[in-house]
């Protein structure tokens, strides 16, 4: 299978690359190496994908029609996963227009891409952000996400409009997927994880929001990148939703289009695993507790039901495993630096 992923160095994509070689298809990557955070970081991503003969990478942003363009001719794709993108809620405060730029313009892009080569089926990373307005739990798919409470939030329920519009318009077979704060190895080192791993690891403070509060559904990386998988085979066909106990598809009437949760469903205090944190790696933190930021939510939680339904697959790496296997890999890592 051909198969065409943007983001691969960035932290999802890279690492669903390099299941799909090790399962045997071709990849052609596409990513701008933005330098949103350590550039360092994603050359050794890109540096492992590089060692098979199935991989090929462009290098360009998503803004650049002729470089995209080029990455299609190279790939030929069946398979278009778009995982690239302007991530992060807090920097979507101090610089709107990039979110602006990569998330609407540049998928615009990417969706025009899928227009012309007619993928059989057309993937593309939503977020649990999406739900921030929300007020009960779990989050389910099939209930409404239209109270964003940040630009990037809002970006990314652009695009499940978008993407929908254009499968309908066009009959492309289309996933959103809706991230729950995926962490592991080679994880984002502005995310709290591995953020926190580093501080603790290095004897200073971690700043610890909301006063520790908050709950997150912290989902591990093999997890998400085992459903991905699973729903590559699953291609949306309108009219014909799931049948599940419990479960209410959210396939579209006028459209091949759904969009499904990946989340572990097991919401974690964020004390409890800062605590994980402190007993993996045998050191105490030292917290300094902070009101929550703007934009910040205290509670997340999937419904992983559809998913289940969809795939047969249930997230199953709880977070003791998780922060193991996370400090683990890390303390065999040469320190990129951040």
């Amino acid at each position: 299978m051909r198969v065409l992923v943007t983001g691969t160095a960035g932290f999802i994509g890279f690492h669903l690359a390099k299941r799909l070689l090790a399962d045997g298809h071709c990849v052609t990557g596409y990513d701008g190496m933005t330098p949103y955070y350590n550039v360092n970081l994603k050359k050794r991503r890109l540096a492992v994908l590089e060692e098979s003969a199935e991989y090929t990478h462009v290098t360009g942003m998503l803004e650049d029609v002729d470089q995209l363009s080029a990455a299609a001719e190279t790939a030929d794709p069946e398979i278009i996963v778009h995982l690239a993108a302007q991530a992060g809620v807090r920097n979507s405060l101090e610089h709107p227009e990039a979110y602006i730029s990569a998330n609407l313009v540049g998928t615009f892009n990417v969706m025009e891409l899928a227009r012309k080569l007619k993928p059989k089926h057309f993937m593309l990373a939503s977020t649990s952000s999406v739900y921030a307005g929300n007020q009960g739990v779990p989050f389910v798919e099939s209930e409404m996400a239209d109270w964003p409470i940040t630009l990037y939030a809002a970006t990314k329920k652009a695009n499940e409009a978008m993407s929908h519009s254009y499968a309908h318009l066009w009959g492309i077979p289309t996933t959103a997927f809706r991230f729950f704060t995926v962490y592991g190895p080679w994880g984002r080192p502005d995310m709290a994880p591995m953020k926190f791993l580093d501080l603790i690891e290095s004897g200073k403070p971690i700043e610890v929001y909301g006063h520790g509060q908050m709950r997150r559904d912290f989902t591990f990386i093999d997890d998400l990148i085992e459903a991905v998988i699973g729903l590559i085979d699953c291609v949306p066909k309108m009219g014909t939703p799931v049948v599940a106990e419990g479960v209410t598809d959210t396939i579209s009437p006028v459209a091949p289009w759904r969009v499904v949760n990946i989340g572990n469903g097991h919401p974690v205090e964020l004390m409890d695993f800062i605590e994980a944190l402190e007993q993996a790696l045998g050191k105490t933190a030292d917290k300094k507790l902070l009101p929550m930021q703007k934009g910040d939510v205290v509670e997340t939680f999937a419904s992983n039901k559809l998913l289940t339904a969809l795939t047969g697959y249930l997230p199953k790496v709880g977070i003791e495993e998780g922060v193991q296997r996370l400090v683990a890999w890390h303390r065999g890592q040469v320190r990129y630096g951040i």
